[in-house]
């Protein structure tokens, strides 16, 4: 009898489960009104899974592990990208029912987008081995770089309303279902992202 713990605990799964955890605190300081701290651990949450990838590429898996890769990863993703950005919004937002119907469809946008690539990658996979060179509709990912930009903009007093985050849920949400092929960034450019979204929220 197998008494290993279900799923996979190898470094290649690592980031993925860092970027939950991270996305979890970041939903407890959303709740607890602490925005910065909310906004930091979403970047987190964004870093990791912009390198998991990178690294789970780096072993030689099975297709039961590739399988398993690529449906924790969009959980995990649905969590930081999905649902914490649509607390996030809600909370800081005062919590109208307007602005909480427009977190529930942002959500559901993101658990459909992520579902949908989930399909489209295994099918990709039985195909070729190439990497993936580029996203078909906007990457739920994007939201790590467009709510801190938001959440700066609004504490400079440049975006002062707060219609500026349940807009951004609906533009972002929108662009997850469109059909538009985006080419995937190199190495170069994430770490551009990541650089940027560091000195935003450091400021």
């Amino acid at each position: 009898m197998n008494r290993k713990p279900l799923g996979y605990y190898d470094y290649t799964v690592i980031l993925t489960y860092c970027g939950m955890v991270s996305a979890f605190a970041g939903i407890l300081r959303a709740v607890a009104q602490d925005y910065r701290g909310a906004v930091l651990f979403l970047i987190l949450a964004g870093v990791c899974d912009m390198f998991d990838g990178a690294v789970a590429s780096t072993k030689e898996r099975d297709d039961r592990e590739k399988r398993f890769g690529i449906q924790i990863d969009s959980l995990s993703d649905l969590i930081s990208f999905g649902v914490l950005p649509g607390i996030f919004v809600c909370i800081i937002s005062g919590g109208t029912i307007p602005v909480e119907i427009v977190a529930g469809l942002y959500v559901l946008c993101a658990l459909i987008r992520l579902a949908y690539f989930n399909v489209l990658e295994e099918d990709r996979q039985k195909e070729t081995t190439e990497k993936r060179k580029s996203y078909l509709g906007l990457p739920v990912t994007t939201i790590a770089v467009m709510l801190p930009l938001v959440y700066a903009l609004h504490a400079y007093g440049v975006c002062r309303s707060m219609l500026w985050f349940p807009m951004l849920l609906l533009v972002m949400g929108t662009g997850f279902l469109l059909p538009v092929r985006i080419r995937k960034p190199d190495m170069a450019g994430r770490l551009c992202v990541v650089v940027l979204a560091l000195l935003r929220h450091g400021d």
